[in-house]
This record gives structure tokens, C-alpha cells and sequence, in this order.
């Protein structure tokens, strides 16, 4: 199937630009401008050295004065205008750059939530910002060179044709050469080469953030060697890919640069054969001149048509990656206004794959969870049990059956009522580099006082806001200013009381807290779900314990269903999941009795 064909570079920036769309073709315009006056010096310095070289006894001063004083005048003009032109270009430029971050970031804040967990936060940043930064170089520093690049090749061959096609001809074996060559190394292999470039760049960058954002763990457990092992094979990889181009462009490179200083080589036999055969001397030699001076022009329009052409390429790149970022498929939510009569969650035959698995994370799975219930989930890990919580939320859509709140199919409820209905309290905890008042009140609007001092009181969060030194409005991650995975859980769960929704998804809320902590969270998760219809997923079956049901999922399947007396009578899956549980408690206890004991003797 052939390639689809993009639009032109210039009319993919448009977008972008807001309403000075002028900009983009003013500066082409005015570049094409200057790139005539800066011609126009050469054609009057030919002229003078003719006038000179052909009758000196009888030369034409004031002539002559005219002619240097307009070639004066047209390098200054050439100046001015091109000034002008990067003035348009770089505002062009800004507005593009600024634009695509504001669509970039507009997008992302529209993509199911399903999408940030398949696209690291590093990766993303490099796509949306290094992007915008990648097409600003191209606009504001090759775009003036774009028109100059079509107007002074075209303006040179026709006037080196026209002094002397013979001695033109001579001059422009040089320039084909170098035409041939540049388009050798502008072949399909080195955009390949290219796009293979920036992914590795993309990899490295992505594995540096993650390198950088997981140190402290990294450190406590001592894996520092191992740990670097995949940010140092991204930049492997990258070193590779850089050695692979430069030797790609090596050679052709190496001819190019040769090639393009031989005018020369080509003029001098050329101007001895035209005097040879009879031509007029001081001609000839102001026609030498005249070619010796124009032939590094082209020189400089070839390389700068070289440089064009490639970072034409990364900046369509640029927005093409930007493009594929934004492409991941979107969810659609309906516009028309729905109330829910009741807030129960219900799974109907629901079947969902991860793209890129050819086998279902979830394969039929179907429950009722009533208004006011509480539902656990438990199971071995990678059981299916967190994409249970993540489609209720609507991170994705399933791929078969239903997902309902209310008894309406979450896929035809408006996203403001679907996100308002729910809150979630997942285990990875993000707190805003925001004062603590901003973190709890983040989830809602207009909140009194009291509402906030009980969501602070019902979370168990006073003792942590109470030791800090300005309280509420003490900064996050300011001035040596953090919080304990627990303590974070805690301003989590205080966040979601704030927001006071019907439904609420816990997802191993008490995964990275300590016992303490962990029986603080428990008392927080308590007040938090009081009343309302609750999903939970837990590791630590002694938090699930009371709930009105409790399901055990199993690859992707309802494996044991019932309330803890019930599953312990099965003497099944949970049965067994229980047995091992208290071992492991007992051992805790055990461990904790002989530690104290060593330290009482």
C-alpha cells in the first residue's frame, strides 16, 4: 500500500498559529525579497570590472560611482529586509511553538485515563515540549532560507547562462555534482536513519525520568548497578545510532565538501580555451571574475538547501510524533444531560484485552454491586482485579459486554456526571507540588471550613498537618518538606472525603503504608466509604474481612464468590489464600516477640 501522502510542511503549521496566520507568508516573502537584492551586488561589481577591464583609458567614473553606490545600497537592502523576514519568522515561530504545546496539552487532558498508563510521564514531555522546541528552531532559523533556497538558484542559473553559457556551463559542473551527492545523502536510508535517531533519543529520555524518579528506591535497596542497566542500554543504543549516521554521511560527505571548492578547476581551463580562440581579453577575464565570485554562492544555497531539507524532516517528525501521541484512541462521551436515579455498579459480561495481548485480562465477568454495598476483590496478582476497578472508572472502554452505574451504561453518561460519581484512592498516590489545603481541595469547589476540618479529622490526617511548620498551607516537596508513602495515602483519602462521591474505588490503598500507617488508612478507608457503594481490592485479606461480598478473581475470572464465612466454608481458593495469610501474620508476630525479648535480656 502506498505511503499517504502529507501535507505540505507550512500548511501543517497553520493550526497553530492563531489568528497571525499572515506571518508565515510574509516572512517567505520578504526572504525571496532579500534573496534577489543580495544577487543584485554581483551582477553590478560584474559590470564594473567589464567597464574597468575593457576601455581603462576611457572609463566612466561617475558611471561607475552609480554602480558601486547601488550595489552598496542593494547589500544594505538585502540586510534589512532579511532582518525583517527573521522578525516574521521568529514570531511565527513563537506562536507555533506556544500552540502546539496548548493543543498538545489540550489533547492530553482529553485522553481516557487508560492512556497514562501506557505513556510515561517522560516520554510525553519530550514529545510535547522538545517538539514545540524542535519546530520553533525550523521556523524561526530554515524558514527565511526556504524561499532563498527556490529564488537565488533559479535568478544565478539563468544569469551565469547569460553572461557566458560556456564559461556558466563550466561553473555549474561543480554545483551538479554537489546537487547529486546532496540528494544521496537526503536518500530514504538517512531519513530512516533519522527517525531511528529520535526514537532512540525519545528511549533515552524516557529512561532518564525513570532512572531519576526511582533513585531513593533504587539506593535502599541497593540495585544501583542493575537498576542502570536500561537507561545505559538506552544510551548504547543511542551512541550506536549516532556513530551508524555520522558513518552513513561520511564519504558522501567527505566528495561533497571536495567537490564544491573546485569552480576553479572547471573556470581556468574554460577562460584559456576562450582566449585561445581568439576572445577578447578584458572580457573574458571580467567574465572569470565575475564566475569565480558567484560560484561560492552556490556553494552556501546548497548547504543551506541541505540543511532545510533535513530540518524539514525532524520538524515534520516533530508533529508527526506529536500526532501519534494524540491519535491513541479517544472515548466518546454523549453531550445529552443524564441523572442517575441510583449510584449501584454492575459488570455485564464484560470482556477487555490489553492492546497488543492475544489473550483477555477479563473474560465474562459479571456482578452487581449495590447502592450502599461494598464489594472486595481479591486474587493473585496480574488476576484482573485492578482493570476491574480501572473500566468502572472508565480508563478504557470494554471490548464486550457492560459496565453500568445506576443501570446506565458508563458509555452513555456525560463525563462530568461519570467523574463526579466516583472517587478513586489508587495505591500510587499523587500529590501536587501545592500546599496541603490545595491537595485536599483539589477534588472539589467551594468547600466550607467544617467540611474541611471533618474531611481532615475523618482521614486521620490532623497529626500530620498539626507537626508541619505553617499547617494547611504548608508546601509539598518545598524546603525539605515531604510525606511518608502513608501520610500521602492519608491526604489521598482526605482529598476523595472532600469530594464526597457515591461510588468509591480503592485500589490497595494500604500497599506501601506501615503498620501504624496501615491502621490509620484502615480507620480514613472506613469514614470514606461510609454509606457509600464500594469497590475495594486488597492484598491484606484481614482489610476485606467485613465486606458484604467478596470476589475472587482468577485469571481474568470470577473464580469464588460469597462473604468471608461463606468462602472459608468453600475451603477453596480464598480458603487457602486465608491459611497462608495467618501463617504469615503468626510469623510476624513470632519475629516481633523474639526481637523484643533480645532486646528485654
Amino acid at each position: 500500500m502506498p505511503a499517504e501522502k502529507k501535507e505540505f510542511i507550512l500548511k501543517r503549521f497553520t493550526p497553530y498559529m492563531g489568528k497571525k496566520k499572515i506571518l508565515l507568508p510574509l516572512s517567505l516573502v520578504l526572504s525571496g525579497l532579500s534573496a534577489v537584492l543580495n544577487i543584485v551586488p554581483f551582477i553590478l561589481v560584474w559590470y564594473i570590472t567589464r567597464d574597468i577591464l575593457s576601455s581603462p583609458q576611457s572609463m566612466n567614473l561617475s558611471k561607475i560611482s552609480f554602480y558601486a553606490w547601488l550595489a552598496f545600497g542593494s547589500a544594505v537592502g538585502g540586510v534589512i529586509v532579511y532582518f525583517f523576514a527573521l522578525l516574521s519568522s521568529h514570531l511565527a515561530a513563537f506562536r507555533v511553538e506556544i500552540g502546539m504545546q496548548k493543543v498538545g496539552m489540550d489533547k492530553i487532558l482529553s485522553m481516557p485515563l487508560g492512556f497514562f498508563d501506557q505513556h510515561s510521564s517522560g516520554k510525553t514531555r519530550k514529545i510535547v515540549n522538545d517538539g514545540a522546541g524542535t519546530t520553533h528552531s525550523f521556523l524561526a532559523h530554515q524558514l527565511p532560507d526556504m524561499a532563498g533556497s527556490f529564488v537565488s538558484p533559479v535568478m544565478l542559473i539563468a544569469l551565469i547562462l547569460m553572461v557566458d553559457w560556456r564559461m556558466g556551463l563550466a561553473s555549474l559542473v561543480p554545483i551538479i555534482l554537489g546537487f547529486i551527492t546532496m540528494r544521496f545523502m537526503m536518500s530514504a536510508e538517512g531519513k530512516g536513519f533519522q527517525k531511528m535517531y529520535y526514537d532512540s533519543l525519545e528511549e533515552m529520555s524516557s529512561e532518564s525520568v525513570e532512572y531519576i524518579r526511582g533513585i531513593p528506591v533504587v539506593k535502599t535497596f541497593g540495585q544501583s548497578i542493575f537498576s542502570f542497566k536500561r537507561f545505559y542500554a538506552s544510551i548504547i543504543k543511542y551512541k550506536e545510532m549516532v556513530h551508524a549516521y555520522t558513518l552513513l554521511w561520511r564519504k558522501p560527505m567527505s566528495f561533497y565538501s571536495t567537490v564544491m571548492q573546485t569552480a576553479a578547476f572547471y573556470l581556468i581551463p574554460m577562460a584559456i580555451f576562450l582566449i585561445g580562440r581568439g576572445d577578447n581579453l578584458p572580457l573574458v577575464l571580467a567574465d572569470f571574475t565575475f564566475y569565480m565570485l558567484i560560484s561560492p554562492i552556490f556553494t552556501t544555497l546548497l548547504m543551506k538547501s541541505m540543511y532545510f531539507q533535513q530540518n524539514t524532516l525532524i520538524a515534520e517528525q516533530a508533529i508527526d510524533r506529536l500526532d501519534g501521541l494524540t491519535e491513541y484512541p479517544g472515548l466518546s462521551y454523549t453531550e445529552k444531560e443524564k441523572t442517575i436515579q441510583n449510584y449501584s455498579l454492575e459488570f455485564r459480561d464484560v470482556v477487555f484485552s490489553y492492546e497488543g495481548s492475544d489473550k483477555p485480562a477479563l473474560d465474562k465477568i459479571s456482578f452487581k454491586l449495590k447502592e450502599g454495598e461494598t464489594i472486595a476483590l481479591v486474587g493473585a496478582s496480574g488476576g484482573g482485579k485492578t482493570t476491574i476497578a480501572r473500566l468502572a472508572a472508565r480508563f478504557w472502554d470494554a471490548d464486550k459486554g457492560e459496565v453500568l452505574v445506576g443501570g446506565i451504561n458508563v458509555r452513555d453518561l456525560p463525563k462530568k456526571e461519570l467523574m463526579e460519581s466516583i472517587a478513586l484512592v489508587f495505591q500510587n498516590t499523587k500529590l501536587f507540588k501545592a500546599s496541603l489545603r490545595e491537595n485536599i481541595l483539589f477534588g472539589k469547589e467551594k468547600v466550607k471550613e467544617e467540611e474541611l476540618n471533618k474531611a481532615i479529622e475523618s482521614s486521620q490526617s490532623r497529626e500530620i498537618i498539626t507537626k508541619l511548620p505553617e499547617g494547611l498551607d504548608t508546601v509539598i516537596g518545598s524546603k525539605g518538606t515531604y510525606l511518608s508513602g502513608g501520610e500521602q495515602q492519608r491526604i489521598a483519602i482526605a482529598r476523595a472525603i472532600v469530594k464526597n462521591a457515591p461510588i468509591v474505588l480503592l485500589d490497595e490503598a494500604t500497599a506501601f503504608a506501615d503498620p501504624e500507617n496501615e491502621h490509620l488508612i484502615h480507620k480514613a478507608l472506613k469514614e470514606l466509604s461510609r454509606g457509600k457503594t464500594t469497590l475495594m481490592i486488597a492484598h491484606r485479606l484481614t482489610s476485606v474481612q467485613n465486606a458484604d461480598r467478596i470476589l475472587v478473581i482468577e485469571r481474568g475470572k470470577i473464580a469464588e464468590e460469597g462473604t468471608q464465612e461463606e468462602l472459608l466454608k468453600m475451603g477453596g481458593i480464598y480458603k487457602g489464600m486465608w491459611d497462608e495469610y495467618q501463617k504469615s501474620l503468626a510469623w510476624k508476630i513470632n519475629a516481633k516477640r523474639q526481637e523484643d525479648g533480645g532486646q528485654n535480656a
